[in-house]
């Protein structure tokens, strides 16, 4: 990738800053869920690592998120600052991070270009990295199969903003 992903624009995160983080913590909680149903085969190639706790870090919003994918009952938690006691950690522009849980972006050149910074348990976090890659899940798909009809038809607006932005154009 030649260019670099796009940031969210800091009055975005600003917006976001004041809102609670339960409801976001609610709605992604579904989200990890039906993936988990969807693509059961994430937790074989994870293995002993689906114990893990991974951080990550949205750089561009005022929230981290917390991933425990256990297959017996996977957990999400939505915080303002990440904790210490977390095994992994992968830090990026939202877009990154969403370009790499889709397949659409390379980790290792997002890592090269320090698009994405990873601390941690590396060995988990590339088995992260490969169980989503083996999986191929589309986020807005799933998130269609959570909350229906009227987000598949927001998806349809949100899929080229998403691109753009993954191509380094302006989000709006």
């Amino acid at each position: 990738m030649t260019a670099r992903t796009q940031s969210l624009p800091p009055a975005v995160a600003l917006a976001l800053r004041p809102l609670p983080l339960a409801p976001l913590q609610l709605l992604l909680s579904m989200l990890l869920d039906a993936a988990a149903r969807e693509h059961p085969r994430i937790f074989d190639r994870l293995g002993a690592h689906a114990a893990k706790r991974y951080g990550v870090v949205p750089t561009d919003m005022p929230f981290a998120v917390v991933i425990e994918p256990r297959p017996e009952r996977p957990r999400l938690a939505v915080l303002r600052a990440l904790p210490a006691e977390v095994d992994a950690r992968i830090a990026g522009p939202f877009a990154v991070l969403y370009g790499l849980a889709a397949g659409a972006l390379d980790g290792d050149a997002m890592f090269f270009s320090r698009e994405l910074a990873i601390e941690g348990d590396v060995e988990a976090i590339l088995a992260l990295r490969n169980a989503l890659d083996d999986a191929g899940i589309d986020l807005l798909d799933v998130a269609g199969s959570v909350f229906g009809a009227p987000f598949r038809l927001a998806a349809g607006a949100v899929r080229p903003v998403l691109s753009r932005m993954l191509r380094g154009e302006p989000w709006n």
